[in-house]
């Protein structure tokens, strides 16, 4: 099966089959005097390109759940992080479930409680 493929982004086998079982947030049909005034309301801002280091379980999920919902992984963390910041829930019931699901396909085990008490083999201390 030919995965399909936009610009700029390669889906993976497991977001392709979690994306066709409908978790794309595509609206199709929508106005384009809609979509038009929608984007008059956006904030504009400057981005930078930086050189972060995550584990590379999470990354996976981010980057499925990205793909997922349509999003670049940039937007994805800044939604998350702006949520975090007013101490609010970035995501709702379905898109959690998404997130339990990829973490499961990506054997990602990291809870909150591991946030900073990690650390990398070979960094001192490490097994």
């Amino acid at each position: 099966m030919a995965l399909a493929r936009r610009p700029g982004r390669l889906r993976t086998e497991a977001t392709h089959a979690f994306c066709l079982l409908g978790w794309r947030s595509r609206r199709p049909g929508v106005d384009s005097g809609l979509v038009s005034w929608y984007q008059s309301t956006m904030r504009k801002i400057e981005r930078v390109q930086t050189g972060v280091r995550i584990e590379s379980r999470t990354l996976k999920v981010l980057k499925a759940l990205a793909e997922c919902l349509d999003v670049s992984l940039g937007d994805l963390l800044e939604g998350i992080v702006l949520h975090a910041f007013e101490s609010k829930t970035p995501f709702g019931e379905k898109t959690l479930k998404q997130i339990s699901q990829l973490k499961s396909v990506y054997g990602l085990d990291l809870t909150a409680e591991d946030a900073h008490k990690m650390r990398e083999e070979g960094e001192h201390g490490a097994d």
